[in-house]
C-alpha cells in the first residue's frame, strides 16, 4: 500500500492509500481540489497536472513524449512536473507527496 499526500494550491493537505491505478484516479476517488481529469486519464487534457519533489521525480521517472506535449500547454510547468494520470502507484515509493499544479 503506497501512501500519497496531496498538497493543494490552498496549501491543504490530503492523505490517501492505494495498491493499484495512478495518481489521478486515487486524487479523483478522494476528491483532490485541483484534480479534475477531464479526460478521463487518457494523457488528452492535463487537467491532473502535478509537481513532484526531484528526489520522487527522479523515482517515477519523467513523461513520455506525448504526456510532455501537453504539459507543454500548461503555464505552471516546472522541471518536475507530471500528469497524474500517467503516474501508476506502483511507480511510487512507498510515501510520496505532490503538489497540485492547479
Amino acid at each position: 500500500m503506497k501512501k500519497v499526500t496531496y498538497i493543494t494550491q490552498k496549501e491543504e493537505a490530503k492523505t490517501a492509500t492505494a495498491s493499484s491505478g495512478n495518481l489521478m484516479e486515487l486524487a479523483i476517488a478522494n476528491n483532490i481540489e485541483g484534480i479534475e481529469g477531464d479526460c478521463g486519464g487518457v494523457c488528452s487534457c492535463a487537467t491532473c497536472h502535478i509537481h513532484l519533489t526531484p528526489e520522487d521525480f527522479e523515482t517515477v521517472g519523467g513523461p513520455g513524449e506525448i504526456e510532455e506535449e501537453m504539459l507543454e500547454l500548461e503555464d505552471n510547468v516546472s522541471p518536475y512536473s507530471r500528469l497524474a494520470c500517467q503516474v501508476p502507484i506502483s511507480s511510487l515509493p512507498d510515501q510520496i507527496t505532490v503538489k497540485v499544479a492547479n
